[in-house]
Formats: structure tokens, sequence, C-alpha cells
């Protein structure tokens, strides 16, 4: 495999032939892996029902109700905890993007069933002991672990605020990355309130081992492949910063060196999540994707200034030491079922289409939009690239209201007529992502050959 020059420009490589087509049992996990969470719920409410003789009353119902919620906010965080694991086998098999959006679904129904078991346990408290609901509050905060649990139910809410689409849009990554992170000591702290005040598992011994060891699996995945596994990296691959360089306004790659790197084993169109140990930087890990092919010798990222941290990259200094996370993402090669593939860049979401436009096998065609000229990065790469292999690349540079062309159903056809039959690979801001995907729509294209993925998780 070739490496990254020393100017920092690697060199183009001739396309491997097609990958083998997908064997049809990795399509099969997603559905597999649903119906085990799903299994698992079911097994939580036979749980309620063996512990349940007789339900009798309002009072009954309503406390039962609550039981149950509480029993499934429980569940549901150790299935949180899985989510946020970033188990490889999981992320090759379902995908970064489909991971990311059952994590939120789950944070939705996690927080959901925690404010539905504190408000209908007091209510079905109050009713059975015909007593007021101030009352009855103040009577639960009595009970064993309770006063743990209503901090966790604080943070709870604090992180179901700041996940919120309008709250993140006004944070910045790190910010929100951290103040989402005290989700797992909302868990932490809610885990002995279970145990000591579920009726279900005082006294059943089956029961509390069942729930320990869901909960030490979960821990043990998070240990594993967010801790372990990265220290072993970090110390195996000894990665170190090698150059920077400006690619445009606000823009710049990194380059990155180190030791065996091909036992990384990254594929174009894959990201890490890279923590550069440099002042002001070492405390997050942000995920940018590869650039260009990976390298025996090299590895490079090209990172837009959108936040403290991005900005902070262009200064980094020759020799930083780097730990790097990964190689995460579904979005390569081995999505394609065919040789015609096209390729829809917005913005800096080219540089994981740079790499698979110059790796994917056959006849790709790139689209990329941009609102100014200097926006269209790497844009003399991709003209080598397209060059070398007689590929086809498209510019759009401006506004939708200017004379950037429009991003249409019409429009593909007319760039790309057989757009139907092609393998899309689809990169960029929400807005493009959001209206390219109606255009692939309009335009024929099967919702099973569009690959997008997203880096949230």
């Amino acid at each position: 495999m070739a490496g990254t020059t020393a100017a920092g420009t690697p060199p183009v490589r001739r396309p491997r032939a097609l990958p083998p087509r997908p064997r049809p049992w990795p399509r099969l996990v997603p559905a597999a892996v649903h119906l085990l969470g799903w299994t698992g719920a079911v097994a939580v409410l036979a749980l309620w029902w063996s512990d349940t003789t007789a339900v009798v009353g309002a009072g009954d119902w309503i406390s039962g109700a609550g039981r149950i919620a509480g029993l499934l906010a429980g569940y549901t965080c150790a299935v949180l905890v899985v989510l946020m694991a970033r188990v490889p086998w999981l992320d090759r098999t379902v995908g970064t993007d489909r991971l990311a959006r059952w994590h939120a679904a789950a944070g939705r129904y996690t927080v959901s069933l925690v404010v539905a078991h504190a408000l209908l346990i007091v209510w079905g408290y109050s009713l059975t002991g015909h007593t007021g609901v101030v009352h009855q509050t103040v009577l639960v905060l009595h009970y064993p672990e309770m006063l743990k649990a209503t901090a966790a139910f604080a943070l709870f809410l604090l992180t179901a605020v700041v996940s919120a689409r309008a709250a993140r849009r006004r944070l910045g990554y790190e910010t929100w990355h951290y103040l989402h992170l005290l989700t797992y000591a909302a868990i932490f702290l809610s885990f002995g309130h279970v145990l000591a005040n579920g009726a279900e598992f005082v006294g059943n011994r089956g029961a509390q081992a069942l729930w320990y060891a869901l909960y030490l699996g979960a821990a043990g995945l998070v240990g594993w492949f967010r801790v372990l596994v990265p220290l072993r990296a970090a110390r195996r691959h000894r990665l170190r910063v090698a150059g920077v360089r400006q690619e445009g306004p606000g823009v710049v790659s990194v380059l990155v060196t180190g030791e065996r790197l091909d036992r990384l084993a990254a594929r174009p169109g894959q990201f890490f999540r890279w923590r550069f140990l440099a002042r002001g930087l070492w405390w997050t890990a942000s995920p940018y994707s590869l650039s260009a092919p990976a390298g025996p010798h090299g590895l490079r990222i090209t990172v837009k200034a959108v936040g403290s941290h991005s900005a902070a990259l262009a200064r980094l200094r020759p020799g930083t030491r780097v730990w790097a996370e990964g190689p995460y993402g579904a979005l390569t090669a081995q999505r394609a079922r065919s040789r015609r593939t096209l390729l829809l860049a917005g913005g800096v979401g080219i540089t994981p289409l740079r790499a698979l436009f110059e790796t994917l096998p056959g006849d790709p065609v790139l689209i990329y939009w941009a609102r100014t000229p200097d926006d269209l990065v790497l844009r003399r790469e991709l003209d080598e690239v397209a060059a070398a292999r007689g590929a086809r690349v498209h510019y759009s540079v401006g506004r939708p209201a200017g004379h950037a062309l429009p991003l249409t159903a019409a429009t593909l056809a007319s760039l790309v007529p057989d757009v139907a039959h092609r393998d899309v690979y689809l990169c960029g801001p929400p807005g493009m992502t959001e209206a390219a995907h109606r255009a692939l729509r309009a335009a024929g294209v099967p919702r099973s050959r569009v690959h997008h993925e997203s880096f949230a998780l």
C-alpha cells in the first residue's frame, strides 16, 4: 500500500478489483440485534409478572405501571451503555449511523421511562396509602438508595436537555460530549436503587445475579473497547503528528505517522476518534475521517474549524503524540453491490469520499457542492485522481439561490443518467444530506443503495 509523500499529498493508486459482494448474513445482523434488544425487554416484563400475584384497585394498577417503567428504564440504561461501548463488530455490521440512531432512541426511551416511573410510583402509592402526593413523595425519599436515585433523575433530565436539537446547536461538540457523559454517572447512581427498592429483586438471588451480569457485561464492553484497546493501540502504533498543511480558509490537513500502521487495517471511508496530546486538546477525542487511503507510513485527516478543538489543530506541532480509536464506520467499498458508484459530497464532507474516489473500482462519479471556490478543498487531488483513472467529477459552487446546481432528482439525472442503478455514497452537512436523500428517492435510487453515516455516537 502506498504511503504519504513528504509533501503530504498521497500518490494516486490504481483501484483494486471490486471486493466480493456482501454476504447476506451481515444484512440480517441489525434485525437480529434489534430482536435481541426487544427480547430483553420482554424478559424484564416477565420478571415483573412473576413477582406480581394480584392487582387490585387503581393504586395497584398505577404503581404496577410505575414498577414496569422502572424495570424497563433500568434495562434500557444497560442498552445505552452497550451502544456507547464502540464494539467494532457492531460498528462494522450494524453501522455507525444506525447505532447512533438507536442510541438516540434508547436515550429518549430511558428518560421517558424514568420520568414515568417517578410520577406513577408516587401517584400509585399515594392512592394505596390514602395520602397526598406531597406527603408520599417525602415518604418515598426515606427509602434506601433514594437520594442517589433522585440525583440520577436530575442527571437524566439534564442529559435530555443538552441532547435536544435546539440545545446541541448552541453547544460546542466538546461541551456537549462531556455533559452527555453524565449518563454514566446517572446509571451508576441508579443501579443500587433498583436492587434495593425493586420488589422483583428483594430476596430473589437469581434475578439479582442476572441484573449484575447485565450491567457488569455492559461495563466490561466499555472498559475494554473504550479504555484498554485504545491504550494498547497507543503503545503499539506510537502515533505522532508529522505535519500540518493549510488546505483552504479554516481547513487543514494533519499528517500522522507511526509504527505498524498496516495492522490498523483502516479502509477508505472510515474514521478514527483522535486525541491529540497537546495543551487544550488532550481531554477530548473527536471523530475525523481519513481524507486519503491509509498507508503503512502515514495517515491523513482534513478538518474544518467549526469549534475550539478543530480550530486548534492548525497549531499542532510535529512530534505531538496522538491517540486514535478505531477504525470505525462501514462507509467502505464493501457496501457497493456493483462497479457503478456515485459520490455526493458537501463542503468538508469530501474527506471520506476523497479516499473512496481514489480506491473504488469500476466507474465512480463524484459531485461536489461548496459555497465558494475556496471551500472546494482537495480539488487539485480530486482532479489528479479523475485524470489518472478516467473518472468524472462535477463541481458546483455557490448557495442554492445563486449559481449552484440545485440538488434535485432532475439535476442528478442530467449529470448521471444511470443514477438509479448506482450505489451512492453521501457525506456533507445535515441540510445537504437531507436534500440529497429526497433527491435520490425521487430519482429512483433504492434506500438500500444509499450509504451515509453519522459520527455522533
